[in-house]
């Protein structure tokens, strides 16, 4: 019986020193402002090391396009995303955010519930900061670099690829559902103290919501007709700037006169929404790390990030920042896409491996009674011919294409960098 070779466990070393390392912001500032520079250059400086010793740079190459249009198509479903969460913010105006009560929540209760059982320990471990957004990329980031130390299956472009594919997807699906059906945020007061909108109504929703919202008299007549009966006169008009050709967006924005005179600024101030935005976006980041990291590492580090997806779904229901539901959905729907997207790249071995793995037996037998015939005959089935051996001599001249490798890690740090500063407040 062949026993599978031991896994390295420096990557689940690395990735807990820096969630560990990560927290002393909390307990002991001084500590966490020396010892995270060091521990960056340290992960940088071991991956600019090991560049020169990588062999697998021409699948690499090959993963480059697909990677790009992962980057690209999740960036533009960030952008949808984000006219998306500023929409359901504003529609309704300040007026609604004030007065719609939140949404009852049995898994709040529950927390809360268990603050009075368990231990305060216990309680106020779940209660601790220890994992965030931007640690869950952060831990993808090792996950994609350690292919330079073969611990996880190359290429690395091929598993950042499909990790922004699925994020993508999930973003999208993600808007599409909280923009289908708007509800009232966990925190009421966080519109009025984040946003700047009108506080009336968008004309939209002036006539087929405000005077349907509390009488039920008129709701029960607006089922009945299947029409808008109300008269509500001349509605009342938004401010509109002057955004050019992108003016279009006024109606899906709503600007102030305070807000600045572009929609790339207005945009950058919606942030997380103050709305139930369902599914939990932090959620979906958390579950997909989770994911990655099981399918390319496993081990004993995948039982520990699921460990922290799971506080961190806590946390996000204990603070409001999220119903329970939001964090449920965000859970299963994660796992499903990630599932889904094998197709990008996948742990699991190639098809010539695995028509190797069932003719082996016939294939050491051939060996032994000194068949070449046989052995070559084997061989072709499984596609293994001259051209690919000449491709896999041809590594070392491969390894002398500077280029591609310099600009590959100088592009993979400039990003680890941005997750780094857009994402250090969670």
């Amino acid at each position: 019986m062949r026993w599978p070779a031991a896994r390295p466990a420096g990557l689940g070393f690395a990735a807990i020193s820096y969630v560990a390392i990560d927290y002393l912001r909390y307990v002991s500032p001084t500590w966490h402002s020396r010892l995270q520079p060091v521990l960056w250059f340290l992960l940088a400086l071991v991956a600019i090391v090991r560049i020169p010793f990588y062999k697998h740079w021409n699948a690499e190459f090959r993963a480059a396009i697909p990677f790009v249009a992962s980057m690209v198509f999740m960036l533009s479903a960030l952008l949808f995303e984000a006219l998306s969460v500023r929409f359901v913010t504003a529609v309704l105006g300040l007026d609604w955010h004030r007065n719609a009560p939140p949404l009852p929540d049995t898994g709040q209760w529950l927390l809360l519930a268990l603050n009075e059982k368990l231990p305060q320990a216990v309680v106020d471990i779940l209660r601790a900061h220890i994992i965030g957004l931007h640690h869950f990329l952060m831990l993808f980031m090792m996950l994609a670099f350690s292919v330079l130390f073969d611990s996880v299956k190359a290429p690395g472009f091929g598993l950042g690829a499909r990790y922004m594919f699925t994020m993508a997807i999930g973003r999208l699906l993600r808007a599409i559902t909280f923009v289908s059906t708007i509800l009232p945020s966990a925190r009421p007061w966080c519109a009025r103290s984040r946003f700047s909108v009108p506080e009336y109504p968008h004309h939209w929703a002036q006539k087929y919501y405000v005077p349907y919202a509390s009488n039920d008299n008129a709701i029960s007549q607006l089922i009945k007709q299947d029409l808008a009966y109300v008269d509500i006169g001349e509605p009342i008009v938004d401010y509109r700037p002057d955004w050019g050709k992108m003016s279009f967006l006024i109606n899906f924005l709503r600007p102030t006169t305070v807000e600045g005179s572009t929609w790339y600024s207005l945009l950058k101030k919606a942030g997380g929404g103050c709305n139930d935005l369902i599914y939990s976006g932090h959620m979906l980041v958390a579950v997909l790390t989770a994911m990655a990291w099981t399918e390319a590492y496993g081990g004993f580090s995948s039982a520990l990030v699921w460990l922290l997806v799971i506080h961190s779904a806590q946390r996000e229901i204990r603070e409001r920042h999220h119903y329970s539901v939001d964090c449920v959905v965000a859970i299963y729907v994660g796992i499903l896409l990630w599932k889904m997207t094998g197709f990008i790249w996948s742990k699991q071995a190639d098809r010539k491996l695995t028509k190797l793995e069932k003719i082996q037996s016939r294939l050491i037998q051939a060996a032994k009674d000194s068949d070449i015939d046989e052995v070559r005959e084997l061989l072709k089935d499984i596609g293994l011919t001259n051209e690919d051996s000449k491709n896999q001599t041809a590594t070392a001249k491969e390894q002398r294409a500077w280029l591609f490798p310099c600009l590959t890690m100088f592009f993979a740090l400039v990003v680890v960098t941005l997750s780094f500063v857009w994402t250090s407040d969670g």
